[in-house]
């Protein structure tokens, strides 16, 4: 397996970058694939230094130059974002209140440390959503996200049954067992309505089979959290549903699984979310207080907050230091204010509140497909919005990229001339909705 994972990555980033150059979508994929994998905490064991590790090691920023030279050189894309404008708009506001925010804020050092990690979330986005000109494409990235992320949680699901719970032990790729399941319940809720609604029958195992390896990744990594997001992924997703038979089936096989996963030590930690406020162990205790200290800190600093990335460092105001909110928006709030706070919500919420007449069905438009990507995209972020509300995680790049795909198809369905798809032999129709 070391052999095959150097391959991969030295075949992803020597190949990808030089076709990058030309084909700067295809250098999309390969970085969002990398960011996702990330090499060298999928093989944290091969030693690191050598010419054959180069590619481990900077193989993200080597394609990423890449696609950012091609994709300036071939005129930067198609600028007109249709309906999916304001979500692009609420990301770059979002970035543009951080750099006011950590001017303003306590200390401009961990904000600068926050811009620079969003620069390398906000300019592929970019790329992405200037390119978006096909449902192909959406598929393509569709697919790359759940092959990643299943291809991760394939990795943690052998460990746990060779008798070591990674997640739970060290994490991965710098995440502690929380921010793993709140990736997984997202990646899940993508792999689920893509085998839902892939016809070829490999390519559906393929996805339901990424969807269950996460979902088990979920109950092992014993995240409340996370738990409490895959069922609010299971509502939004019952509801998502083709209303046909064979879907409930599938829908319905899926939950039975889900419960079969759930041992008796899950189910036990689980329940410990219901229990009376005295009867909280240290953990969750500690969430509703920390969350009760942003709460003070947003109303003392409700414009600009205390600055990006600040929070662990200001809440030794109230207790020790070092420690985060255990909540995504709550520690938002805190760091940048209401208005941050609003623009993130903007984000996530205004993708997914715009893809809802799409994904009802409610709305004609060029390709089927794109209504399915609208499922897909709605079902993961409320399980990411609810799991989030239990961890800080605002670095979690996949959240970004599954928005990127309904905004994408918020594009495309505004689109009269939408490229067709070569994949499908289903012909394309001009689309009824309005602008």
């Amino acid at each position: 397996m070391v052999q095959l994972g150097l391959i991969f990555v030295n075949a992803a980033v020597w190949i990808g970058a030089p076709t990058a150059l030309f084909r700067p979508y295809i250098g999309l994929l390969i970085y969002v694939s990398l960011a996702i994998i990330q090499p060298t905490s999928m093989w944290y064991w091969i030693p690191l230094g050598g010419p054959l590790t180069i590619a481990m090691e900077h193989g993200s920023r080597i394609v990423a130059i890449a696609m950012i030279v091609g994709w300036i050189s071939q005129g930067m894309g198609n600028w007109n974002f249709g309906r999916g404008r304001r979500v692009v708009l609420m990301l770059l506001g979002f970035m543009g209140w951080g750099l006011v925010s950590t001017v303003y804020g306590y200390d401009s050092e961990p904000g600068w440390r926050f811009l620079d990690a969003m620069s390398k979330i906000v300019l592929p986005f970019m790329v992405g959503m200037t390119l978006m000109n096909s449902s192909a494409r959406l598929k393509q990235l569709a697919w790359v996200i759940a092959l990643s992320q299943g291809y991760v949680a394939y990795e943690l699901n052998v460990s746990y049954y060779s008798g070591y719970n990674r997640i739970v032990t060290v994490g991965f790729g710098g995440m502690d067992n929380n921010f793993v399941a709140v990736a997984m319940v997202t990646g899940a809720a993508l792999a689920f309505f893509l085998g839902l609604n892939e016809r070829r029958i490999p390519a559906q195992i393929l996805a339901f089979l990424a969807c269950i390896l996460q979902v088990h990744a979920v109950m092992f990594s014993f995240s409340r959290g996370g738990m409490l997001g895959l069922i609010c992924t299971t509502v939004f997703a019952f509801f998502l549903v083709p209303k046909k038979p064979k879907h409930y089936v599938i829908f319905l096989l899926i939950i039975m699984l889900g419960f079969r996963l759930a041992g008796p030590e899950v189910r036990q930690r689980f329940s410990s979310v219901f229990v009376d406020p005295e009867e909280r162990d240290r953990s969750a205790s500690s969430r509703v207080e920390f969350w009760g200290y942003c709460w003070i800190t947003m109303k003392e600093h409700p414009i600009f907050g205390v600055g990006p990335n600040y929070w662990p460092t200001y809440v030794g105001r109230f207790r020790p230091a070092g420690v985060t909110a255990h909540s995504l928006w709550m520690e938002t709030g805190a760091e940048m204010g209401f208005p941050g706070l609003a623009l993130l919500l903007g984000f996530y919420g205004l993708c997914s509140l715009a893809l809802w007449p799409l994904a009802r069905r409610r709305i004609r438009t060029h390709d089927p497909w794109i209504p399915d990507a609208a499922c897909m995209t709605i079902s993961a972020l409320a399980g990411f919005a609810v799991a989030a509300s239990f961890v800080t995680i605002s670095g979690l790049e996949l959240s970004y990229y599954i928005t990127m795909l309904g905004a994408g198809a918020l594009k495309l369905s505004s689109d009269r001339k939408m490229i067709p798809d070569p994949i499908s032999s289903e012909p394309l129709l001009e689309t009824a909705t309005e602008r």
